[in-house]
């Protein structure tokens, strides 16, 4: 399972994320996406933790939180559109 958070600080960083998600469990790893003209941070992120257990209570305590003066989103994230179009077009 993927960790999608969301309405992220343009200031945050992957080691930022990293220490933040760390205090559930072990952090695989961080994707912070940017924009590929500016370079900036698109405000949004994906986590990727050790053991479901762990994703689920990052999730559980970090949803709505309020973080470097945002209010967190974070939930299950969900396939790219994508994937999601070939899947339904396999049916």
């Amino acid at each position: 399972m993927t960790i999608y958070v969301g309405n992220l600080s343009y200031r945050a960083t992957e080691a930022d994320l990293k220490v933040v998600f760390a205090e559930y469990g072990e952090v695989k790893r961080v994707v912070l996406p940017t924009d590929r003209d500016t370079g900036r941070v698109r405000g949004f992120a994906f986590v990727d933790m050790s053991e479901d257990a762990q994703e689920d209570a990052a999730i559980t305590e970090l949803d709505g939180a309020e973080w470097m003066g945002r209010q967190l989103r974070v939930n299950k994230a969900k396939p790219r559109e994508e994937e999601r179009r070939s899947s339904w077009a396999k049916r």
